[in-house]
């Protein structure tokens, strides 16, 4: 029986899904139901500024969206901090199942960007700075941000049934896209559907067509009732890679470019082509999914076709490229006017939870993501203006991990984690502002 994070979700659907390390992911707990404190649709008010909105897991939502990173950002990070965060980084990869990791912090005081490990253990190449990975259900927050600028325009409202848009999605006129954007639509994932499983890992080349995935989704029986809870799901997201078209009139990947990648200057991050090539320098990629049960000798999984995710995981992206990234996620600047931006903070449901196809634990704002090979972990702390992206060539799991298979000399002595949460724990304890991903199984 093939093991790992897709198998594993047909058996565990919410612990799977649940690593606020959010590598499949999300930071809400498992069968909550995110209720948020915003309501009404995102439509910005008639006022500059931000209006004045609880949002649980961030203290102070209007200084966040309002404050300026100081010219000494771009700079390099002062010595004394950049030597505890390398030793951070490394302590965080020694007990990670990755070769190799780039760690990346941008904070007020500077900049550090450091490559660990190795690219490619099988010619012992080193992990370099420039390499790109991919980024998995990071995708998503690219996903729901593209929504919610449309929302801020008139497009469309949040609160709209996606059967306005797409009259063929079953119950659509009960499903908003609030549901899908938040999880609680009740639209099983595709990723637990067992043929789909099977084709996966017996054809990882194959085009995946999103069409076909998002009808294997709303085949499979439904969780719960629309609104009732929560459950992460990828149709939930392909779905709204169609709205996108839909409402633009282009592809995804166009509007992408247009609204994200050329405002942001992100010229390093880029949806994969039919052959789902990664961009060169990239590292190789391990997996033990796939494999049969007891086989702990990982496989390259770096030309593993990613189209399956597309919406939901597709992307790939630099560790530089996510540092510029992070932070307009985290404030909202040159993505959402500050209205929406605060709409989305007080989507979290509470001190911890997931909202607008993004989560939060704590004042850490952002998503992570798990595709076969690759591990990335997003996040910005509102409280100290500090972005830490951390991307990993393997997404196998340490620690005490009672579903998933493991490396020998596993330490199992450790909470499960997966790479980049590994090092975002110890990386985030280096700076004064400790982060707990949700451990998984």
């Amino acid at each position: 029986m093939a093991r790992g994070w897709l198998a594993r979700a047909s058996a565990a659907a919410s612990a799977v899904t649940l690593a606020l390390a959010l590598s499949g992911c999300t930071a809400a707990q498992p069968g909550s139901t995110p209720t948020g404190t915003a309501g009404g649709t995102v439509t910005p008010p008639p006022t500059s500024s931000a209006p004045a909105l609880e949002a649980a897991c961030v203290a102070d939502p209007a200084s966040v969206i309002d404050r300026v990173l100081p010219s000494a950002a771009s700079g390099a990070m002062p010595a004394g901090t950049a030597a505890a965060l390398d030793k951070a980084a490394q302590d965080g990869l020694s007990n990670a199942s990755s070769p190799g990791a780039i760690v990346a912090v941008r904070s007020p005081e500077g900049t550090w960007i450091k490559a660990l490990g190795l690219a490619d253990k099988a010619t012992d190449t080193p992990m370099t700075p420039d390499m790109y990975l991919r980024i998995g259900s990071v995708t998503k927050t690219f996903t729901g941000t593209l929504v919610l600028q449309l929302a801020q325009e008139g497009r469309l409202s949040v609160e709209d049934p996606i059967g306005k848009y797409l009259p063929d999605i079953p119950r659509g006129n009960d499903v908003t896209i609030r549901m899908l954007l938040n999880m609680t639509s009740g639209i099983a994932s595709y990723s637990i559907d067992p043929t789909f499983q099977q084709e996966i890992f017996s054809n990882p080349s194959k085009q995946w067509n999103p069409d076909d995935l998002i009808a294997k989704g709303l085949a499979l029986p439904r969780p719960f009732e629309p609104g009732a809870k929560f459950d992460y799901s990828n149709t939930n997201t392909l779905i709204l890679g169609r709205l996108i078209e839909k409402v633009t009139g282009t592809t995804y990947a166009d509007a992408l470019q247009t609204h994200i990648f050329d405002p942001l200057s992100l010229s390093g991050t880029s949806m994969p082509g039919s052959d789902g090539a990664l961009p060169v320098p990239h590292p190789t990629g391990l997996t033990l999914q796939g494999l049969p049960d007891g086989q702990t000798t990982p496989q390259d999984a770096t030309a593993w076709n990613p189209s399956w995710g597309w919406t939901a995981g597709a992307l790939s992206s630099t560790a530089a490229d996510m540092l510029t990234y992070g932070r307009a996620l985290g404030t909202g600047q040159g993505l959402l006017d500050p209205e929406t931006q605060a709409l989305r903070f007080a989507s979290i449901p509470g001190p911890a939870g997931y909202g607008l196809a993004v989560g939060c634990i704590d004042g850490w704002f952002g998503h992570s993501g798990e595709i076969p090979g690759f591990n990335t972990a997003l996040y910005y702390d509102t409280r100290s203006d500090t972005t830490v992206a951390i991307l990993a060539n393997s997404d196998i799991l340490s620690g005490n991990c009672t579903q998933s298979p493991t490396l020998p000399g596993n330490p199992t002595q450790l909470p499960c984690i997966d790479p980049a949460g590994r090092i975002l724990i110890a990386v985030s304890a280096a700076l004064g502002r400790a982060f707990m991903p949700n451990t998984k199984s």
